[in-house]
């Protein structure tokens, strides 16, 4: 189950990308508004489950861009977050490009 949910997640990433790179004015939407872009691509809503997503327009190849993931010493999970870890459901995948966020097929 999780490995389809991974490859779902990526195949959605690629999707975005994609769009971003095909069309400047889907790219600009993504940067400015980037849960109304994804939904329109995908016709689908996306459930962050609260937490924020940003999204920064890396093709100038002029800069160079780090990603500055949480510090996991310093992570402090919800109630909800423990019992998910506690029972083998939570799953969060971090990549070079950022997190990976799916919204299913």
């Amino acid at each position: 189950m999780l490995n389809q949910e991974r490859e779902n997640a990526e195949k959605n990433l690629k999707t975005i990308i994609k769009a971003a790179w095909e069309d400047e004015a889907f790219k600009q939407e993504l940067v400015s508004n980037p849960v109304q872009a994804i939904e329109k691509l995908s016709g689908k809503p996306l459930d962050l489950k609260g937490k924020r997503l940003i999204v920064t327009d890396q093709t100038d190849y002029s800069a160079v861009y780090i990603n500055i993931p949480a510090n996991p010493e310093n992570m402090e999970l919800t109630d909800a977050e423990l019992e998910a870890v506690a029972g083998g459901q939570f799953n969060l995948e971090i990549l070079w490009t950022g997190i990976c966020i799916g919204w299913g097929n």
